[in-house]
């Protein structure tokens, strides 16, 4: 299992489609992905849970990887934050 702290620098947060494009990027993968905020742990490979969450800029936020491709599900997600200015 691995996991990676990021701060959201977008001005909207990770609203309905930066959050489609990060689960699209989740959905490619075995592993079990997951995002953290403020306690409340979800799937990053549900829409709904990543809305759920009301993810504003300035939010700590924590995702981590569990499985067979870890590593290149993280790097992929870490790629869709940084290409789509989401956080860092």
């Amino acid at each position: 299992m691995i996991e990676k702290q990021f701060k959201v620098i977008a001005d909207t947060g990770i609203h309905a489609r930066p959050a489609t494009m990060l689960v699209q990027a989740a959905g490619k993968f075995d592993s079990e992905i997951h995002l953290e905020y403020k306690g409340k742990k979800v799937n990053l490979k549900s829409i709904m849970g990543v809305m759920s969450l009301g993810i504003g800029k300035g939010s700590d936020i924590t995702i981590t990887v569990d499985g067979k491709d870890e590593e290149a599900a993280l790097n992929s997600i870490i790629e869709t934050l940084h290409k789509e200015e989401l956080a860092e």
